[in-house]
């Protein structure tokens, strides 16, 4: 099939995404900004300092200065190209294993939406190449990229934001890895460094896999934690734990987050808590599909100017200046510290642990997780079936309960007259199935997860 767009850039095999492939899309990106400067950045995958270099020297060879910020978080390298009012390439493959990467785009202003993927398809497909003026580009390294981005929240927070706190970070392979301890550090945590790794580990904050669970909650017995930080690869995703290593879903992180902002316009998906609609804090809460673009799309489109936008995952993005120690400048584009940031701080203000702050949410509950290899052909056909046809539809959700509603807007959406809710969807990027849930009780939830992931995996597998 080859890389494609997903929900976030451009993913594939490792092995489809040639020398000739990346050139190719950079002169297409290139072509589309019509910019004489490039910001690089890049993941802690073994395919990625190939790509990276792939994309400096086809960059320079068309007279574009590059600038270089290493191995680095996509939001710390998007805080520096949108400083500096230019684009960037992100190399990544996110939470996807070792064998597929991908081109994360950024315009000057942040990440590119549906039509700029249009727009680079486009020029790809005819193999446009871009030459600016003025011959063989420069090469400037910037490994003051991560500075910058850790500066920004010690400045916004406060040196004892967090003091008094013991938190560990689950290193793993996550390429801020270092980042999130010195800006735990410089809030006044106490930080604990777990799990180091040199091969490259795809951790799914959406759908954190069973044994990791475990160790979360061992290593907070054994350490006494009031919590557990981590992101995914490329760190635009949170992954956070109470003190008893219970993991936070990522809209839970988001509807705290977008509170102790200020937010009144409140962006995320429909497979988002529905939670974020029954708080009186928000004038506006918008639905869209999944995927940071669509989430920008919306905040474009808000009612106050004082608009977030989360995701599901837990992917943050502030779109106005919020008012702290000092003040917070926008990051339209999907990060994990701040989700990660604003909870602790926020439990820590009012004296809280973070579950009792969660426990004063409006009670309800969400569970994930995703079926992984699956056949996309009969993936396709089975939400087709049940998506026109109510026959198939009914018959497949008998065991769920009644059909009350159903919404489109990304897969299939089905609200039952219990007030459960089961969404599905095939992953835009991946040879994988999502399954989301919603319900009054944690409990019901998770059990609703892996019911419905049992019977979708007999028609897609």
């Amino acid at each position: 099939m080859g890389p494609k767009f997903g929900t976030s850039g451009l993913r594939g095999l490792v092995s489809e995404l040639t020398d000739t492939l990346v050139e190719d899309y950079v002169h297409a990106f290139l072509c589309t900004v019509q910019s004489n400067a490039l910001y690089v950045g890049q993941d802690l995958r073994p395919s990625s300092p190939r790509i990276a270099k792939t994309i400096c020297d086809t960059a320079k060879a068309a007279g574009v200065d590059v600038i270089d910020c290493g191995a680095v978080g996509s939001p710390a390298l998007a805080l520096a190209s949108m400083s500096a009012k230019a684009p960037a390439i992100m190399v990544t493959g996110s939470h996807i294993p070792s064998d597929r990467n991908g081109l994360k785009f950024y315009l000057p202003d942040g990440e590119i939406l549906k039509a700029d993927e249009g727009a680079i398809s486009t020029a790809y497909k005819e193999r446009r190449r871009f030459q600016a003026l003025g011959g063989q580009g420069s090469y400037t390294p910037l490994p003051e990229a991560e500075t910058r981005y850790i500066t920004r929240y010690l400045g916004a927070f406060g040196s004892d934001a967090l003091k008094g706190l013991k938190i560990g970070v689950y290193r793993h392979s996550s390429v801020a890895r270092d980042t999130m301890e010195a800006i735990l550090r410089g809030l006044g945590a106490e930080v604990v460094p777990l799990a180091h790794s040199d091969t490259f580990v795809p951790v799914d904050t959406e759908a954190v896999d069973p044994e990791v669970r475990v160790k979360l909650r061992e290593w907070c017995l054994e350490h006494g934690f009031d919590a557990i930080a981590s992101t995914d690869g490329d760190a635009d995703r949170p992954m956070l734990t109470d003190g008893a290593g219970k993991v936070i879903p990522g809209d839970i992180l988001g509807v705290l987050t977008a509170r102790h902002m200020g937010a009144k316009s409140v962006i995320t998906p429909v497979s988002s808590n529905d939670m974020v609609r029954r708080l009186p804090e928000f004038d506006e809460v918008i639905l869209t599909k999944i995927g940071s673009p669509f989430v920008i799309e919306g905040m474009q489109r808000a009612a106050h100017s004082e608009v977030v936008g989360f995701e599901a995952n837990g992917g943050f993005l502030l779109g106005f200046s919020a008012q702290l120690r000092s003040a917070l400048s926008p990051l339209p584009t999907r990060d994990a510290m701040l989700p990660i940031i604003a909870p602790l701080v926020a439990a820590q203000a009012a004296g809280q642990s973070l579950s009792d702050l969660i426990s004063s949410l409006p009670s309800w509950f969400t569970a994930a997780d995703r079926i992984q290899d699956i056949n996309r052909d009969k993936a396709a056909d089975f939400l087709d079936g049940i998506t026109s046809d109510a026959a198939r539809r009914n018959a497949f959700f008998a065991p769920y309960g009644s059909i009350a509603t159903t919404d489109h807007t990304d897969g299939l959406r089905v609200d039952f007259e219990n007030g459960d809710v089961l969404h599905l969807r095939p992953s835009g990027n991946a040879p994988e199935f999502r399954v989301y849930a919603q319900a009054k009780t944690e409990t019901s939830a998770v059990e609703l997860v892996e019911m419905a992931c049992k019977d979708v995996a007999a028609m897609v597998l």
